[in-house]
């Protein structure tokens, strides 16, 4: 899951933020978690250089794409997003929807995405609107 506010933890570096969901999740993988989560980086835009910088040094984007990553670190096929453009400019945005439209038709995973954008509905393959309780 992807929130709107990241949750990263800001004392940590950004291979240290992806590995820990790598830890919580109990699986055992194939690969060292370094080399994996060096690959999740390149797979949401970002450096290698990257890597060991502390969370606080990155902008919004980058931390955005630092919280897909490790949302993407323990393999899910689901990956539900609420509001993950909501902050970003509008260069930004279209890249964060990139990866997303990337992880739905070449990696063929179920991706989520709450959002307020009409923007963002539109790139959607499927839209679903939410409409104000009856009562």
């Amino acid at each position: 899951m992807i929130l709107q506010s990241y949750n990263l933890l800001p004392g940590l570096t950004v291979l240290e933020n992806i590995m820990l969901t790598m830890d919580a999740s109990g699986k055992r993988f194939d690969r060292p978690k370094r080399e994996i989560a060096l690959d999740l980086l390149k797979q949401v835009h970002l450096p290698e250089r990257y890597a060991d910088e502390r969370i606080l040094h990155l902008s919004g984007g980058e931390q955005q794409r630092v919280a897909i990553a490790r949302a993407l670190s323990d393999d899910p096929r689901v990956i539900i997003a609420d509001e993950p453009t909501g902050n970003l400019d509008p260069a930004t945005q279209d890249d964060i929807m990139r990866i997303f439209l990337d992880l739905a038709h070449q990696q063929g995973r179920c991706v989520i995405i709450v959002t307020h954008s009409p923007q963002i509905a539109e790139m959607s393959d499927a839209v679903l609107r939410l409409a104000p309780a009856q009562r």
